[in-house]
């Protein structure tokens, strides 16, 4: 989904693309009459998406389409993650935003806010779309003031994803993966498989008196540093299950608590994991994604999105890897983000009504079940997803970590959605690293990003 990476450093990129705006092209592939449209009055839609592995799925959905509305063409636009906001932040600007774009809970606020984005509740009314047919909470996700601006397309949610060789050789049982435990204090039974699996060049493990941390060779666990204001590939999970909130209340609430002292111990918990070196110091980090190095056999562990499951059991990893829930947190549940995606009509369309079939159909079972039958990530339609769970277990794949914590009371949470997303993620991103640089103390560092932060809805 979606993600996949989610809304990290990107959403950083989002904001230098406005500043780049009124140097775009004039041209664009968004709301304006196409060749088709000229030559016979069929209808073209533009559709933007930013994942390759599920381009073949909604391709599939796009043909399907095409053959029930002969007068309806969709033309599908696929671009990295990074590019993808760029380039729709350009043309948004310039006026020329394709007719639908895949939408994230993170920009869409934005959206909202600057009328880029089309109201389809009418729509939905007027045609009926059940929407208890998708998964518990999302389909609130993209309603603001009575008004919606999207719905549901897929969701994720995060596990621990463990090199399974390593873990044999330093005779962790995955029986003991299943049930970890968590705290701030000394890091429950996590930090102690963390601590066996960090190898260091003669082969101590952490828990040796022997280790050198000086001259690691595999770290036992990979934090993921550049995760915005949200930290939904780690630290928010964690924040969470220590009994964090985010905010007031979610969504569009308006005072953030980045300064609880449930949210510092986390961050806290991290840097020991440092300074011990069963992790890898901010600044000495390989400039290769996690999902890399994990896959190059330097790093045992880590929290990894559902999204990533291809990757890590798909043909191409180079290592034999496997999922594990989140460990079980001071508040007495595991806890991971609950995240989805939908999808956009731009406001400027001059094909509201063919973008709305487009959007209603791939928010259907007919497409969500081609998707879920795709296995790349979970659809949001339950139905659905059921199907892409029995696709995955039909390629030998134990996807069971992700699943449970969405049929558990309390398992799962929704990240914030709030006005002035793309700002808070620099603020509370920046704040992070710089504390885990040492360039602040964290409570204070952390003082300081939440003032920022409220001062924005002041």
């Amino acid at each position: 989904m979606n993600t996949t990476k989610r809304a990290g450093m990107a959403l950083l990129s989002l904001a230098l693309a406005g500043t780049l705006a009124a140097c775009g092209s004039g041209g664009g592939s968004g709301g304006g009459e196409s060749q088709g449209d000229a030559a016979g009055g069929k209808v073209t839609i533009d559709y933007w998406l930013w994942d390759d592995k599920q381009l073949p799925a909604y391709q599939a959905c796009a043909d399907a389409f095409q053959k029930a509305n002969p007068n309806i063409s969709v033309k599908i636009t696929q671009t990295a993650w990074a590019q993808y906001w760029q380039n729709l932040t350009t043309q948004l600007a310039a006026g020329q935003a394709p007719d639908v774009w895949t939408d994230h809970g993170s920009y869409y606020p934005q959206f909202v806010s600057s009328g880029q984005i089309m109201d389809i509740q009418p729509f939905v009314t007027r045609d009926k779309v059940d929407l208890t047919q998708y998964q518990d909470g999302l389909a609130d996700l993209w309603v603001k003031d009575g008004k919606r601006y999207g719905l549901p397309k897929d969701w994720d949610t995060v596990a621990l994803v463990y090199n399974t060789t390593m873990l044999q050789e330093q005779k962790v049982k995955p029986e003991e993966m299943a049930d970890l435990t968590w705290n701030p204090a000394d890091g429950g039974t996590l930090q102690q498989v963390i601590a066996k699996l960090t190898v260091d060049e003669n082969g101590h493990n952490g828990l040796d008196p022997a280790f050198d941390k000086s001259k690691v060779k595999v770290y036992g666990f990979l934090p993921e540093w550049a995760d915005g204001a949200q930290g939904q590939n780690g630290w928010g999970d964690l924040a969470v299950a220590n009994g964090w909130t985010y905010l007031d209340k979610n969504p569009w609430g308006t005072r953030y608590k980045y300064d609880d002292p449930k949210l510092a111990q986390v961050i806290d918990w991290y840097k020991q994991l440092m300074d011990k070196g069963y992790a890898p110091q901010f600044d000495k980090q390989s400039t290769l994604g996690r999902d890399a190095v994990l896959n190059a056999g330097k790093g045992a562990m880590s929290f990894a999105g559902s999204w990533t499951i291809s990757t890590f059991l798909g043909p191409d990893a180079e290592q034999k890897f496997a999922f594990a829930a989140m460990p079980l947190g001071p508040s007495g549940t595991r806890k991971t983000a609950i995240n989805g995606l939908s999808d956009a009509i731009f406001a400027g369309t001059e094909h509201q009504e063919e973008a709305w079939k487009w959007v209603k159909y791939l928010g259907s079972a007919d497409c969500q079940n081609v998707v879920g039958d795709n296995a790349v990530v979970f659809p949001a339609i339950k139905t659905a997803s059921e199907k892409a769970a029995a696709a995955h277990e039909a390629k030998g794949r134990d996807v069971q970590a992700y699943l449970d914590p969405t049929k558990t009371q309390g398992g799962t949470f929704l990240l914030p959605i709030t006005d002035h997303g793309n700002e808070i993620n620099t603020i509370v991103q920046d704040a992070i690293q710089s504390i885990i640089l040492g360039q602040i103390g964290t409570a204070e560092g952390l003082q300081k990003a939440n003032d920022q932060v409220n001062a924005l809805f002041t």
